[in-house]
Parts: structure tokens; sequence; C-alpha cells
């Protein structure tokens, strides 16, 4: 027998821990000398649902898994719709967040379905894989057909076994063999340290983030968030750890992503793990983490001081600056100490700092927004995410809906539209602001026009809303641009904008966006608003007669302020990747 894990990502680049964890687990409780077969098949949400579809149907697999998230639903639900037209006799089942809170309803929608395993999927599935280790092969045993045909054969022994093992399984809902749904309570959560390492090799996931848990759950009340609904956190064994760990090492893995809700809501558990992997860096592998700054200690902070420049990232989620906000999401936060230690780990410029708001919280409107937007902006992370809120079944937001007014979309990912706080007007306000902050912000791409400008214009907010504005008129939201074209669109927009603010001001705003341009790249064309460096080739030549054996390793330019820089795009900053830069005169 083949039982198929599938998993739909949302880029190539990402991979999907679940279906590895999954495979481990049951490979390890010896069901492979029983003739099942477990493959893995991972796609990305861009794959067409005809070219998937080939390939499941060359692997012929007699149950196939599929992990759903809210990011992928919609792509799982056409790949069932149409999976029993060309493989009539093979199981669906669907495991995942986005199935789990809701398995009966989905059972009752979706008659192409045989199961879902719900919650922490270890367990069940390996129960799952005993019930179908208990058929034979000759049985022709329960198939799924579109509608009503599938009946088991339940007169057989082994048919009559399949179907109590699954009656007496936690953690699945199934269409049973009278075709009735059974809602079976949930698994008991596994000790951590039990359950395998996911990664026998990587094979495949060369060039991809590598995933890895080291606790599962969360101990804090986030409304938001499915992790708030068990507040257990369990952590695994920290020599297990450092062996994985030791793993990703040895073959220079690029990054390892930690999935921990909280990474450091134990200090011994997350000082033990930065501990090792300061002691054990082999200069090229990055280890990301989600902490909660405010609780990080002078000891903590001080070993994260003493880490490589790209060893580690930190993502930090302050949602909202708002204090009602806050205490009404449930959400413990200390916006003092989280802003004190955002501000020494920048000082530090050894780890890149990820800081997170969420638009459409409860009792966050735009003005709201706007000043959590400037005093999380004034932490100068290297980036500033805004995301909006996704009502989660299961959540306690899902519950609160209709006290908040609360209106989201009826399919995933069920993104808020509406609250008592913020219109739909407003919100499509802050996705042009979401927009303008990844192009000109989080790209690293502008840091010295940026922060000129904010010199001058002390609200980041509005200078963001503004130039969301400009996009929307031009029309330049409908078009692709080069890296290129967005400093010509930027430069533009200083001059319309802020025209009046004299010539010198607009030259010294040219001469930063020329600094920007070449500090990331030795651009191919040169900016339309930069110098004409003719007159200057003898002079050149003179002060870095280098140049032009190296070609495109360096850059000289000249600014209009007279200054001469040389950018050498050989020696780059490990955390920004900007070349190195000396002034030549």
């Amino acid at each position: 027998m083949k039982f198929l894990l599938t998993a739909i990502n949302a880029k190539y680049i990402h991979s999907n821990p679940g279906v590895y964890s999954l495979k481990q687990y049951a490979e390890h409780v010896s069901f492979g000398e029983y003739g099942i077969n477990i493959e893995i098949a991972e796609y990305t949400i861009n794959h067409p649902v005809s070219r998937i579809l080939q390939d499941v149907y060359r692997r012929r697999p007699d149950a196939i898994g599929f992990s759903c998230y809210i990011w992928n639903v919609a792509y799982v639900w056409e790949l069932v719709h149409d999976l029993h037209k060309i493989l009539p006799d093979t199981d669906i089942w669907l495991g995942g967040p986005e199935v789990s809170f809701d398995a009966r309803q989905i059972l009752e929608r979706e008659p192409e379905i045989l199961g879902v395993m719900k919650g922490e999927g270890e367990a069940a599935f390996a129960g799952l894989l005993a019930g179908y280790r208990l058929l034979d092969s000759s049985v022709q045993r329960w198939r799924q057909r579109r509608l009503q045909e599938k009946r088991a054969e339940p007169g057989t022994d082994e048919g009559d076994a399949f179907w109590k093992k699954l009656h007496r399984l936690y953690g699945v809902a199934f269409r049973g063999e009278d075709g009735g749904i059974q809602d079976n309570a949930s698994c008991a959560a596994e000790t951590l340290s039990q359950i395998p390492f996911p990664y026998s090799d990587l094979a495949g996931l060369e060039h991809r983030i590598i995933y890895y848990e080291s606790s599962r759950g969360c101990p804090f009340s986030c409304s938001y968030c499915l992790s708030s609904i068990d507040k257990s956190v369990r952590f695994r064994e920290l020599g297990l750890v450092q062996r994985e760990l030791d793993f990703f090492l040895d073959r220079r893995v690029p990054q390892v992503k930690f999935v921990d809700r909280t990474f450091n809501c134990k200090k011994e558990h997350a000082m033990a793990i930065w501990q090792y992997i300061w002691e054990h860096d082999n200069g090229v592998t990055n280890f990301h983490f989600e902490v909660a700054a405010d609780r990080l200690d002078e000891e903590e902070l001080e070993l994260l001081g003493k880490m490589r420049p790209g060893l580690v990232q930190l993502e930090i989620g302050v949602q909202s600056t708002n204090p009602d906000t806050i205490r009404e999401i449930r959400r413990q936060m200390d916006l003092v100490r989280l802003r004190k230690a955002v501000q020494r780990i920048n000082r530090g410029h050894n780890i890149h700092q990820h800081l997170d708001l969420i638009a459409g919280l409860p009792f966050e409107g735009y003005e709201s927004f706007h000043r959590s937007f400037n005093e999380v902006y004034e932490m100068e992370p290297e980036q500033l995410q805004l995301g909006f809120l996704k009502v989660l079944k299961g959540s306690y937001m899902y519950e609160m809906a209709e006290k908040y007014d609360l209106v989201y979309q009826e399919k995933p990912p069920y993104e808020v539209l509406s609250t008592r706080w913020i219109s739909y007007e407003e919100l499509c306000r802050l996705k042009g602001i979401e927009a303008m902050v990844e192009v000109y912000y989080n790209s690293g791409q502008f840091i010295h026009t940026l922060g000129r400008l904010m010199q001058e214009l002390p609200d980041p907010f509005a200078f963001y809303e503004q130039l969301a504005q400009y996009y929307e008129e031009q029309g330049l939201n409908e078009r692709s641009h080069n890296r290129l074209a967005r400093y010509e669109i930027l430069h533009d927009f200083i001059r319309e904008r802020f025209g009046d603010r004299g010539e010198q001001w607009q030259e010294q705003l040219e001469d930063a966006l020329v600094f920007d341009c070449y500090l990331r790249e030795n651009c191919k064309s040169r900016p339309g608003f930069a110098l004409d460096l003719a007159p200057y080739k003898d002079k050149l030549k003179r002060l870095a007669p280098e140049v032009r054996k190296l070609g495109m390793q360096i850059h000289v330019e000249v600014l209009r302020s007279g200054e001469i820089w040389l950018f050498d795009y050989r020696n780059r900053d490990p955390l920004t990747w900007n070349a190195s830069v000396m002034r030549l005169n």
C-alpha cells in the first residue's frame, strides 16, 4: 500500500515540516515492515492544478493526505474535487489547522473526503496506518466514490478490523462504513522528545528554508492565534536539540527557521540553544526565531550581542501599541521593555529584526494604527511587516466577531474587511501603505534617502500614505517596475510633493538616492537624476586607478555635494548585503 503525504506551499523556497514529521513518526513505529510505503510530495500554489493531478496520478497512491492551511485550502478543494475522477479508488484524508476545528462540517460538505486528522497529527496518522495495514490487499475495501457509492466490505475480517480501528482512533473524524460521520476526540498531546527528528536527509530541500521546532504550544492567549487554545508548552530535550542542530550545521544549511510560537518563553531553553549555535557557528547557517522582545533580559541581550552578523534573525510581534487593543486581544506585552530591547539589539548591528503590526484589531481605528505604525517605525527594525487580521476558525477572535462588528472574507484567508473601529475604505488605504513599506522600507534599498527624509518629515506614516496616494494617482500600481524605476518614481514624487523646500534640499535628496542606488549593486543604467560623470573621468582615474580592472566589482560615483565615493561589491555587509563604501576625497 502507498500513502502519499501532500504539501502545497505558498512558495518554492518554503517546505512543510508537518509531512516530514508524520512520515518519520510512522516509520519510527515500524509500519514500513507491513508493506506501507509513505511518500512525500511537495508543490506550490503556483503550480497548475493539472500538473499536480498528473503527478499524483503517476504515483498511484492508495490513500492521499493533504496538509491544509489558509493559504492553500482553496487550492486543495480544487484537487479534491477532481482527484476521484482520475483515481476513484484513492482514499482522501485532510489534516492541518484549516480543517481541524470544523471536521464534521467539512465531511458533510465534501463527500469526496474519507476523513480528517485533527490537531497534532503524528499519533493519529500512525494509528490510521495501523488500521490500513489490517486490510489484506485482496479485500475490496471501502472506497470513496463521488457521492454515495462507496461501501466497505464489512463482512470480511479485515474490513471489520479496519473500521473498528477507526472507531477507536483518537484525533480523527471520518465517514464510517454505514456512511455516517463519526467525530472522535482529539489525541493526547505527544511528549515532544518522543517525536523523531523529521529529516533523514535533505534531498530536495537544498535551496529551501528548513523548519524546525524545539517547543510546541504557547503560554499566551492572544485572541487571534490558534496557539492560544492550548496554553501548555512542551519542550524538546536540549541534548536532542543540539544533536539535531549539528545535522543542519554539518550540512551548512543556509537557513533554519524555528517554528516555536514564542521561542524565549523559557529562558534556560532559549539561552542553551543560542549559546550552542554561537559556539558552533559554521559561518553560513542563519537561524530565525520568533521571540517576545519584552521578555529578553540582560543576559540574553548580551549573548545575542556576541552573534556573528547574520547568524540570528528575530521576528517580534508588536501587533499594536494601543494599550486598549493589547488588553482586548489578551496579549501580554511591556512596550517600554520591548522598545529598549529592540534598540539595544539595533546598536549591535548584527541581528536582523522583523517587527509585526496587525491592522483590524479591536479598538484600533485608522488614527490609532497611524500612531502604532510611527512608534514601531521609530524602533528602526530591518523589516516592518504590516499584516491584516485573519479571523481563524477556532480562535477567540472568531467567537468575538459579532461583538466587534467584525466583517471578514467568507473564504480563506478570512481577512478582515471592516470592524466597529475601522472601515473597508481605510483598510484599503492601509493596503496601499503596506505596498509602499514593502518596496521602499523592507527592501533596504533606500535607507539613506528615507533617513534623510525622516529628518525633515517627522510623521513616517503620513509619508508612506502620500506615496501610496501618488502611486494611485499616477496609475503606477497597474504596472510592473524594475529596481531603477522605483528610484525614478521616488525622485519624481519628492520633486512634486516637496518642491517648496528649495533646490539645495532637493539636491541632497538626489545625492541620497544615487548613493542608495549604487549601494546594493552596480546598476547597468544610470538614474536620470545622477550627475554626468564625463567631466570627472580624468579625476576618477587618478583617484581610483584600479576601477577599470575590477569592472562591475567596484563603482565610483560623484555626488552633487562634491563627494566622491567608491562602492566595493566584493565586500558586503552580512546583515544588509550592501557594498562596503569608502570616500575618495
